[in-house]
């Protein structure tokens, strides 16, 4: 995609998860975008990413949806305001919560497609469901709960 991801525009000092972190060299590095009301991730697991041979592992799942969730809550609450997402005060958001059914096994060495939608859009809280699916089946359902970032936790 030619436009910028979510997590390109979160500041160097928050770059760093493992999920989402630009920064991480040796992390997921998730690029989330919108398409049109739901937001949207594609990743290819790769073969260290197993849980049994052809499978992924659900921690993996969990990881994807959960900072898929955070940074579909960041970009809710800055379309909320009519804002674009390098503008300031930043918005970020940690988990609160997060649940996921895995509903069958995600195969390994296909594309996986994250969407996700907001359930709930409030000043400090976003909820956002996700679906997790790969060759045409969805095969996880996610619940994130986010919560704006408290200061403390910002940095700089």
């Amino acid at each position: 995609m030619n436009q910028k991801a979510f997590q390109d525009y979160y500041p160097d000092h928050l770059s760093h998860c493992y999920g989402c972190g630009r920064l991480n060299a040796h992390g997921l590095q998730i690029k989330s975008y919108w398409d049109g009301d739901e937001t949207v991730c594609t990743l290819t697991p790769q073969p260290h990413h197993l849980a049994i041979p052809g499978y992924v592992y659900g921690g993996l799942i969990a990881s994807v949806i959960d900072c898929h969730g955070t940074g579909t809550a960041a970009a809710a609450a800055y379309r909320a305001q009519g804002r674009a997402m390098d503008t300031e005060p930043p918005f970020r958001f940690v988990t609160a919560a997060l649940h996921v059914d895995f509903l069958r096994p995600t195969p390994i060495g296909v594309p996986i497609d994250v969407r996700a939608t907001v359930a709930e859009l409030k000043e400090k809280k976003v909820v956002v469901r996700v679906t997790l699916s790969a060759a045409g089946q969805v095969c996880a359902r996610g619940e994130v709960v986010a919560v704006r970032m408290p200061e403390s936790m910002m940095g700089g």
